[in-house]
């Protein structure tokens, strides 16, 4: 079904894991968007040299997983150690030292990795959307004919599977849009257009992400540098690529 899939545009904007599952299979590219933390935290580790293996969510195999692909395994944010200081948190993964493969499980960012094949997946936020774009452009991705899905993950309600639209992730994928849009790629689909709005019509991104309830929950939580560090507005050129299985530069 063609509005499914958004046919005719070049840009494509659409939530989730759900979203991803019905635009990849039609896309010549793949952005998943996970702001708060995934993609962030994915960014911070291949700037430094690390190759990220996704991962759907911690159980009782991923220490297997990792193991076989001799990698180490972030744990949950308040279980770092010295032994393990590898976290979903890109402030713990910035002051740790950096493995040369690591297992990143997450419920939103990385369990959207996880479930397409077949289509190349980039990981975009803040840090990195105009990079991402002109990597893209690059491809010559980005025309009716080839075209980009940008998937924001968004979160999941509390005790519940289903997803949150969160603000942060449609921001991220409103910066890949715009940046795409000033490399000629196109045309937009309506959902690209409103993200691109959306994003264009801030005036202080990094301030409004700080306040919006994702955020308020890391804060909370005790990782409000985390935030600071998903706003570090193009502050890397490094686009990460799923090869093989690995977010590499």
């Amino acid at each position: 079904m063609d509005w499914i899939v958004q046919s005719g545009a070049g840009i494509r904007v659409e939530w989730g894991q759900a979203g991803a599952r019905a635009l990849g299979p039609h896309s010549a590219a793949l952005v998943i968007v996970d702001v708060l933390s995934f993609t962030t935290t994915v960014s911070v580790a291949v700037d430094a040299g690390t190759a990220v293996l996704p991962y759907p969510w911690r159980d009782d195999g991923a220490e297997e997983f990792a193991a076989r692909n001799d990698a180490a395994l972030a744990v949950g944010r308040r279980a770092i150690s010295p032994q393990r200081p590898w976290s979903l948190s890109p402030t713990a993964l910035r002051n740790a030292p950096a493995p040369h493969r690591l297992v990143l499980p997450s419920p939103n960012g990385s369990a959207i990795a996880a479930a397409v094949s077949g289509t190349p997946i980039v990981a975009a936020c803040l840090r990195n959307s105009t990079a991402v774009a002109a990597w893209l452009a690059r491809q010559g991705w980005g025309t009716a004919d080839q075209p980009i899905a940008i998937i924001p993950a968004g979160e999941q309600w509390p005790g519940q599977d289903t997803v949150r639209p969160a603000i942060e992730d449609w921001i991220g994928a409103g910066a890949v849009v715009s940046a795409l849009a000033r490399t000629g790629a196109g045309p937009l689909s309506a959902e690209a257009v409103a993200a691109r709005t959306l994003y264009e019509g801030i005036r202080e991104v990094p301030r409004l992400i700080s306040e919006c309830a994702s955020a308020r929950q890391l804060v909370d939580m005790g990782f409000g540098n985390d935030v600071a560090v998903a706003t570090e507005m193009d502050a890397t050129t490094t686009v990460p690529v799923l090869v093989d299985g690995e977010f590499v530069a």
